[in-house]
């Protein structure tokens, strides 16, 4: 049985569609099958983050198409030859003796010799581009919300900054986030750990409405500005790093780590907003919503 390689990853190249030899099939009890290839366009959910949703679309077999209804993280034993699914992945990546691959879900069970045969994988195209703007316009909402609250609401200084230097309460407080059809929710917990390190807490709730407009306020200049999108990569494979980049002018190029799909460009949008829903006085909700230009 040949060798299982690491799945190569062109979704960050925005190809939605490719040709690729087939390195498993196993079949499903409930029906459908697994499949892996060596390449795809498909963006998989992150077994440990699982903020950004799997892609759909299809694969043509045999010159028949059959549905991808799913799509995860797959790790491979390679002495063993044994597939493990998402939360079953018993290893981190770079675990010597194993490899990382995309794992798709199709609708109707595959044949079990297609192994070194090539098909043909199709993103839905629509689809992929709603979720990378709901995810790089989620970037950009905690960035503006990080710089709102930075001088008004810390009354002390606090040792962890974002990457345009205010403090990170977006990273301290965020306990959820997810991405969905031209939207991003990012959920916040404001105990009694965020107030010690400095965070007024109660005056940020009672200004919600005013934090709202000033957010998007700057969301709106940095939209205007219409900068590229770069997702840097340091590999092809799917466990590579890769990290979301946006030149902001005089405020900087902003990198942070992600693994999702995101815009090319801030002309993309015609709108990025923000609104807030409170929970509690311990927790609270930031939603942001695009509309596509």
């Amino acid at each position: 049985m040949p060798a299982v390689t690491p799945t190569e990853v062109v979704f960050t190249e925005r190809q939605y569609t490719a040709e690729s030899v087939v390195q498993m099939v196993v079949a499903q009890p409930e029906g459908g099958s697994w499949l892996v290839t060596a390449l795809t366009p498909f963006h998989p959910v992150s077994h440990i983050w699982p903020d950004h949703p799997a892609d759909w679309g299809s694969v043509s077999v045999r010159g028949t198409q059959q549905r991808v209804t799913g799509c995860f993280y797959g790790a491979v034993e390679l002495a063993s030859h044994q597939l493990f699914v998402g939360s079953d992945i018993p290893v981190k990546r770079n675990e010597e003796g194993w490899v990382f691959v995309v794992v798709h879900q199709t609708e109707q069970a595959l044949p079990a010799d297609l192994v070194g045969e090539t098909v043909q994988l199709e993103v839905e195209r629509d689809y992929q581009l709603s979720l990378s703007r709901g995810h790089s316009a989620g970037h950009l909402s905690s960035l503006a919300l990080n710089k709102v609250l930075h001088h008004d609401y810390w009354r002390k200084d606090a040792s962890r900054k974002d990457e345009l230097g205010h403090y990170d309460f977006h990273s301290y407080a965020q306990t959820e986030s997810r991405v969905s059809e031209d939207c991003s929710t990012d959920t916040y917990r404001l105990g009694k750990t965020l107030r010690k390190r400095g965070l007024n807490s109660a005056d940020m709730l009672e200004a919600l409405p005013q934090i709202a407009e000033h957010i998007n306020q700057q969301l709106e200049q940095w939209r205007a500005m219409g900068a590229k999108v770069v997702m840097r990569r340091e590999g092809s494979a799917l466990t590579d790093s890769r990290y979301w980049q946006c030149d902001l002018g005089e405020e900087g190029l902003v990198e942070i780590p992600c693994g999702g799909t995101h815009v090319q460009s801030l002309v993309e949008y015609q709108e990025i907003t923000v609104s807030f829903q409170v929970v509690s006085d311990q927790e609270l909700i930031m939603l942001t919503r695009t509309v596509a230009a």
